[in-house]
């Protein structure tokens, strides 16, 4: 079954891209969440039509992400989080905490597009979070957490 999706799925595609999935899927999750249409001949015309004229915007975003990126790249963030005396976090630094700190340092980013490598930053230390400025433009930001 051909399904054109019209909002990011994880580990199935982007938006506006045309995936392959098994039947059961489309039906029960991705059509009546409104994450994808039945890929018709007809919807598959407007959506070639939509493409087209999309491909100009597309590259104005992207070229803004590898600017930004470019700016990005080699920034020190720190987090501040509040610590027992053996240097163990009181919980635990996630996305929100660095999108705070990156709306600080002046770079609007959603905490949704950022991923941190470890599992749970736990203790004081230096940790790299991935920031997802568009689909294919990357970059690794490191940030180091220490006590409030």
């Amino acid at each position: 079954m051909d399904v054109i999706l019209k909002d990011d799925v994880a580990n199935l595609g982007h938006k506006n891209e045309v995936v392959k999935v098994k039947p059961g899927y489309g039906r029960n999750y991705l059509l009546p969440q409104g994450l994808g249409v039945l890929a018709t001949p007809s919807a598959m015309k407007v959506h070639e039509e939509n493409m087209r004229q999309r491909a100009h915007k597309e590259e104005k975003i992207k070229s803004s992400a590898v600017e930004m990126a470019k700016k990005m790249e080699g920034l020190e963030l720190t987090v501040g989080a509040k610590t027992s005396t053996t240097g163990k976090i009181f919980g635990s630094v996630n996305t929100i905490q660095i999108a705070e700190a990156l709306q600080k340092a002046g770079y609007e980013v959603e905490r949704k597009n950022i991923s941190i490598k470890e599992d749970q930053v736990k203790e004081i230390g230096k940790y790299v979070a991935t920031v997802k400025l568009h689909r294919e433009v990357k970059v690794e930001v490191n940030f180091e957490v220490v006590a409030e």
